[in-house]
């Protein structure tokens, strides 16, 4: 069921009751209905949904955010913004920070950093599901959004998580984290591992089925992911220099056992598809042999690794 369709129960529900709703009415849920129901009511606290057509709309008090639904920006870590007609679209890469979605929705309404900074800050105001813990960064949904020059920070990012839950529900988040025995977080930890170390898509399933196979390998083995470590050192490149391996960094997967602690981007769908439904397979390594042709390649050999290793500094050498 989508939000839009737990909405429609919610005002239906309220358009047969005897009394006017009280106050609280929006802050509960009544025995028997599904958690669900709460999850799109503390979604409706910040925003109105509709579906109109094939555009997924969120409607603040005094502006209008529109997502078309077949435009994720698949395979992009990158944000693009046009201005016209007194609006301005824009286009929020998958794999994003949370700090560079604010700076991009900063330089699109020109409102400072600093408010995005202070919404982001009230999970409840923005529909985050509870699994969340309060923290925005990984509910940040990629896609391109229409942004009029009255919308808030609140009403911008609420739209971005609402987006997201509607998502999450789609693609059964919660359920296939049970099935898997994670948490939903722990899933959209991976998805966004798996969003910033694969090249191509339709590697993702594999990325994470390494990501997978670390975690549960025995003796216990570390992910040594370099994503992890540049972004909890605030950083950005593909390799972390050796020096970052040794940081005290929560995120610094080459010191510490298990997953860091929370999401370390905004993945898209087929992220976090690929960290519910991994591939097959018993591969512990992966190496992008060429990064502008996106190939990886897969292994279980550690001494397969490592000629793979090799093979990417030869690509590197010759401009691959």
């Amino acid at each position: 069921m989508s939000i839009e369709d737990l909405l429609r129960e919610t005002l239906s529900d309220m358009a047969h009751e005897e009394q006017p709703p009280p106050p609280g009415r929006f802050l509960q849920v009544r025995v028997g209905r599904s958690r669900r129901r709460g999850l799109a009511l503390a979604a409706a606290v910040a925003v109105a949904v509709m579906a109109v057509g094939s555009t997924f709309v969120v409607e603040g008090l005094s502006s209008r955010v529109a997502v078309p639904r077949d435009v994720m920006g698949q395979g992009s870590d990158e944000a693009l913004v046009e201005t016209g007609r007194g609006r301005t679209t824009l286009t929020v890469g998958e794999g994003l920070r949370l700090a560079q979605v604010m700076e991009t929705l900063s330089a699109a309404t020109g409102r400072p950093v600093e408010e995005f900074k202070r919404a982001a800050k009230d999970g409840r105001a923005l529909g985050l599901p509870a699994y969340a813990k309060g923290a925005l960064e990984g509910f940040a949904f990629p896609g391109t959004y229409e942004v009029s020059s009255e919308s808030s920070p609140g009403e911008l990012l609420a739209a971005m998580v609402t987006r997201f839950n509607r998502a999450a529900e789609d693609g059964g988040l919660v359920d296939g984290a049970r099935r898997a025995g994670r948490t939903p977080l722990e899933i959209l930890t991976v998805a966004s591992i798996v969003q910033a170390e694969a090249y191509d898509k339709r590697d993702m399933p594999k990325v994470a089925r390494v990501i997978y196979n670390r975690l549960n390998h025995t003796p216990e083995m570390k992910l040594e992911m370099d994503s992890t470590v540049l972004y909890g050192l605030n950083k950005f490149g593909v390799r972390a220099p050796n020096e970052d391996l040794r940081s005290r960094s929560r995120y610094n997967t080459y010191a510490r056992l298990g997953l860091p602690p929370g999401p370390i981007g905004n993945p898209g769908a087929d992220a976090i598809e690929a960290a519910l439904k991994p591939a097959a397979g018993p591969w512990l390594f992966f190496v992008v042999i060429d990064q502008k042709k996106s190939v990886m390649k897969f292994t279980d050999s550690e001494s397969e690794f490592f000629k793979l290793v090799e093979e990417h500094n030869k690509n590197r050498g010759t401009g691959g």
